[in-house]
């Protein structure tokens, strides 16, 4: 077999159609649960003002600083999306959403980039799902939000699941807070990281996210930021614990969990499962009250989840779950000669029209080679021609399960099909 002079680039993968379906079925499930929870879709475009995303992320961020493909077209700066807070938001400023009323409750579906090195459930295009709820300050809204997060994956069949919470305050408890993690790590600035050494100069609450070896001893042994929260944050986050509690959703406590993103505010929250081993991670979030106005907004209370669709599909895998069907069609027109592939091609649209996919050979090959090739479509009914039947107008259906047929007229196989479909 000769070499394919193409292949896609580095950590990104062709979807083929046996994995499509999986697609189509997660993202159908995802909207019919999003409509139960009154959400709306929004669609953004892939590319994106550099800035936005610097302003939105965080400068410091290992999105912006390592992972963004960034490219200029004359003047303009842009970057592939490699998250879709920022421009959800972006959107909800840019048309004044708000003037709409009430919260907007938003939840999209889409393509990420990060140029980051491929591995396991962790692609230079990847996919997520999320929702945003924007306009709300209230604690219900935080619990709305975990509530969804937690149904999509019950309702897929993951089940053993652990929430993780925290709060990381509002802008005076993180200031508070900041100063006390600083005093813990200046002791020992020089046994840290480079990178921790470097989110030390400019936002020392990431160093709590690193994951390097160095720094664990360190963080371990760090103040807790809810030991800092103010009067307004403590009520809140207490208001979260209680909803959650009312509503049966079990969490523990984490107060190192600070989430990725520089915009995060008040309640932090991520959804792992012991069953998938060191990449535990399904989704996270958290409120983030600060970035509608960093990007040009009034000030806009808001909070969202994000969950990589291909860590989804990897755990279901995993857990042996299965996502959607086999590859099927309702009828196979077998044809044999001319004259019968001639009725057949004109049959096709008449059948379709009742609600009933169908279709037949392309490559013209032997009836044999028909039906195995109907049976590897799993087809429900084939609908055998030849000129025998063009001439006494009546037709083969044959049901595929149980190879049981008769002849019939092509009206009353018609009626057979729609009945069955409605």
């Amino acid at each position: 077999m000769a070499q394919p002079l193409y292949s896609t680039h580095l950590g990104m993968t062709d979807i083929l159609p046996d994995d499509v379906r999986k697609w189509q079925y997660l993202e159908q499930l995802i909207r019919t649960e999003a409509e139960l929870f009154n959400l709306e879709e929004i669609r953004t475009p892939i590319m994106e003002q550099t800035e936005l995303i610097i302003r939105g992320i965080g400068q410091l961020t290992d999105i912006v600083s390592k992972e963004i493909f960034s490219f200029s077209r004359g003047d303009d700066n842009y970057v592939l999306r490699p998250e879709l807070t920022a421009p959800v938001v972006r959107s909800y400023v840019e048309h004044h959403l708000e003037q709409r009323g009430g919260s907007q409750k938003l939840y999209y579906i889409g393509p990420m980039f990060r140029a980051e090195r491929p591995q396991k459930g962790r692609q230079r295009q990847f996919h997520q799902f999320g929702i945003e709820v924007i306009g709300s300050d209230d604690p219900v809204a935080d619990v709305e939000v975990i509530a969804f997060m937690i149904h999509i994956y019950q309702k897929i069949g993951i089940t053993n699941t652990t929430l993780k919470l925290n709060s990381i305050g509002d802008p005076e408890s993180r200031k508070n807070y900041v100063e006390a993690l600083k005093n813990h790590l200046e002791p020992n600035l020089e046994n840290l990281s480079d990178v921790s050494q470097e989110r030390f100069k400019k936002n020392p609450l990431r160093i709590l996210d690193s994951k390097e070896k160095e720094d664990q001893p360190f963080i371990d042994s760090a103040p807790l930021i809810t030991d800092y929260l103010s009067e307004k944050s403590k009520k809140h986050y207490q208001k979260v614990k209680e909803y959650l509690t009312d509503l049966g959703i079990s969490f523990e406590t984490d107060p190192y969990l600070v989430r990725g993103m520089d915009y995060y505010t008040e309640t932090a929250f991520e959804l792992i499962s012991p069953d998938l081993g060191s990449q535990d991670a399904l989704a996270g979030g958290g409120r983030y009250d600060l970035l509608v106005e960093e990007i040009g907004g009034q000030p806009t209370p808001a909070v969202g989840f994000a969950a990589g669709m291909e860590r989804l599909l990897i755990a279901c895998e995993e857990l042996g779950i299965p996502l959607g069907g086999e590859k099927e069609v309702d009828v196979y027109i077998v044809t044999l000669g001319d004259s019968a592939r001639k009725w057949g091609l004109s049959k096709l649209s008449k059948i379709r029209s009742t609600g009933v996919s169908a279709t037949m050979d392309y490559k013209g090959r032997s009836m044999k080679a028909q039906m195995k090739d109907a049976n590897r479509e799993n087809a429900r009914y084939a609908i055998i021609v030849g000129d025998h039947e063009l001439e006494s107008g009546k037709f083969t259906f044959r049901d595929m399960a149980d190879s049981e047929e008769e002849a019939l007229p092509f009206q009353e196989i018609l009626k057979l099909l729609e009945k069955e479909k409605h």
